[in-house]
């Protein structure tokens, strides 16, 4: 953990997320710094990190630490889990570090459906709770857990990556009623196909995405913050994502069958 020298001190409140140095993450620092947020930046690049501590510092002046941390590992959560008891105290943890995998469930390996499990449903749950236990004692704070609109329905025919997002959407609805009345909010974002890395990280061929389906970070990160503060238990950004959740809810199973496509399914189809 390498802290930072601040320009100038801001406030006392401090952000921890996950997965910082990208998209959704990125997204986070930068708009929490912009309101004066200090900041706990995690990801496994450590290089990367400190570039990204160094620029917010130098354009917001907010204290800045960085925790070089593989969460599909457990000395990589522990590691975020010290970092959330000691030192100062964290207001909000942003859990956004996730993978998703470019093959189907039939063709895939042990080895990284642990893997996806690992970072996309264990360091959630664990960070979480490291965090509700100094929150709730404080009887201050919120965490926000990065999920996904696949979450609602088996919309990714041949992949697992829904079912974890299914997982985190429901503990946090779960786990936010609990701690609601400690004063501690926590809420599930949902967003949509969004702009960022993690599609090109797995390998996945968008191209054929319509660019209406699109999302922007900024905005799926301003409508998240909107939405916690209203203390919603799920944010869906974007009235087009709140249409398709609506539609994933309620229809027929043998409609989402139907209309469900996806890169991953196909190889799995096209293979047999």
């Amino acid at each position: 953990m390498t802290p930072v020298t601040p320009d100038r001190t801001t406030s006392d409140r401090w952000a921890l997320i996950t997965g910082a140095t990208a998209g959704i993450g990125a997204a986070f620092a930068t708009r929490l710094a912009s309101d004066g947020w200090h900041l706990v930046l995690v990801a496994r690049d450590s290089a990367r990190l400190a570039d990204q501590a160094a620029e917010l510092t130098g354009w917001h002046g907010v204290q800045t630490e960085i925790v070089s941390a593989d969460l599909s590992t457990d000395d990589g959560c522990a590691a975020v889990e010290r970092r959330l008891a000691d030192g100062p105290p964290v207001e909000l943890l942003v859990n956004n570090a996730g993978i998703s995998l470019n093959k189907p469930f039939l063709r895939s390996t042990v080895e990284d459906e642990t893997r996806l499990l690992r970072l996309n449903v264990q360091a959630v749950l664990r960070l979480t709770l490291a965090a509700l236990a100094t929150m709730t004692e404080r009887r201050s704070g919120a965490v926000i857990n990065v999920s996904s609109v696949a979450g609602f329905g088996a919309v990714m025919p041949g992949s697992t990556y829904s079912a974890s997002k299914a997982w985190v959407t429901n503990f946090s609805e779960s786990v936010g009623q609990s701690a609601r009345p400690f004063g501690v909010r926590v809420m599930a974002l949902c967003p949509g196909y969004t702009r960022t890395e993690f599609h090109q990280r797995a390998g996945i061929d968008m191209s054929k995405t319509p660019d209406w389906m699109w999302l922007d970070a900024t905005d799926v990160v301003d409508e998240a913050l909107r939405d916690l503060r209203k203390g919603k238990l799920v944010s869906v950004p974007s009235w087009k994502y709140k249409l398709a959740v609506a539609g994933m809810r309620h229809a027929p199973r043998r409609l989402l069958e139907v209309v469900s496509r996806d890169t991953r399914g196909r190889i799995g189809r096209d293979r047999r």
